[in-house]
């Protein structure tokens, strides 16, 4: 199928609808913040906008265990109760709400490996919290472990490297894969010492034959573009040195210099510096395939702008 552009961006009220209410962080009005930016900045003339799409069960089932799909469902229905101990509340709808996130990832990662496109972002994903068999962090499901897996089992390609800037620490992905060498994981994260999971210590490399697959580096709390952009050329030496099949990002906003519940003042400027290198190293490695994830970011202008700063790095557009 040809194609407008080379990157794709997916939007619709599909994906909307993964919010827990007005009154919660994580809120229904991320998605529109997000959308609306990107088309004041005309950045719809340069990607292609798509449609969500839903999945099936089975693959939620890739990463995540059978029961607590199945409670899920259950609590879905109810919209009552939490998922965890506390952090993630249940909403009506919120099944199909899980199924429409790994879906868009699972058919982002579909039309990349099939070079329809490039490069993809999508705006509501990058849950990193949730583990196999539980939910965590404002996270039904884990969409990062579910696009791995699928990767493996549907196109075959093993060795990806998964990139996290959220100012939380990818938790449920690092110990998802803590003992799998083919998945490197980098993450820059607000030190555990002061945000939760409070995990992500720079020791944690992995374990077993993982060993040195797995780089945890923790920012002290007010962190600058300055100290970012120090540390990120020994990140950036190690993914190149994995020689990655596949590449994710997951581009939390919440590392962004006033969120209401971080402590990191980086500007968009670290995530269109990160996204510009990672796809210079997908064009190395891997054909150039490279899928972004929104991730966390719970003020909605740093959001705007720093996801239209994501996107403008995937098209190239220092301009934008």
């Amino acid at each position: 199928m040809k194609t407008k552009n080379s990157c794709c961006v997916y939007l619709g009220d599909e994906l909307a609808r993964y919010a827990f209410g007005d009154n919660h962080p994580f809120g229904p009005l991320r998605h529109s913040a997000f959308s609306k930016a990107l088309y004041e900045k005309s950045l719809d003339r340069y990607v292609d906008i798509l449609k969500p799409v839903a999945t099936t069960q089975a693959i939620l089932e890739l990463f995540h265990e059978h029961d607590y799909i199945e409670k899920v469902k259950a609590m879905s229905k109810s919209g009552n109760g939490f998922l965890d101990l506390g952090d993630t509340p249940a909403f009506a709808g919120m099944y199909e709400a899980v199924l429409t996130v790994a879906g868009t990832v699972c058919n982002a990662i579909d039309r990349l490996v099939s070079n329809e496109y490039t490069n993809a972002f999508i705006p509501i994903a990058g849950l990193h919290h949730a583990r196999r068999h539980t939910a965590a962090g404002f996270c039904v499901i884990n969409d990062c472990g579910i696009a791995i897996e699928y990767l493996r089992h549907k196109h075959n390609i093993n060795r990806i490297a998964y990139i996290d800037i959220d100012a939380h620490h990818g938790d449920g992905v690092f110990y998802s894969f803590e003992n799998d060498p083919d998945l490197i994981f980098v993450d820059f994260h607000e030190d555990g010492h002061f945000l939760y999971p409070g995990t992500g210590d720079i020791a944690e490399t992995g374990k077993g034959n993982a060993k040195d697959t797995k780089l945890n580096i923790p920012m002290p709390p007010g962190a600058n573009d300055e100290l970012f952009m120090k540390s990120w050329p020994r990140a950036e030496a190690f993914i190149r040195t994995s020689k990655p099949e596949f590449i994710l990002v997951q581009c939390g906003a919440d590392s962004i210099n006033g969120d209401p519940i971080t402590h990191l003042a980086y500007t968009e400027n670290v995530h269109k510096h990160v996204v510009t290198s990672v796809c210079r190293l997908a064009s190395e490695f891997c054909g150039g395939r490279v899928l972004a994830l929104g991730g966390g970011g719970y003020n909605l202008d740093n959001i705007a702008k720093t996801w239209t700063a994501v996107v403008s790095a995937m098209v190239s557009l220092d301009q934008v």
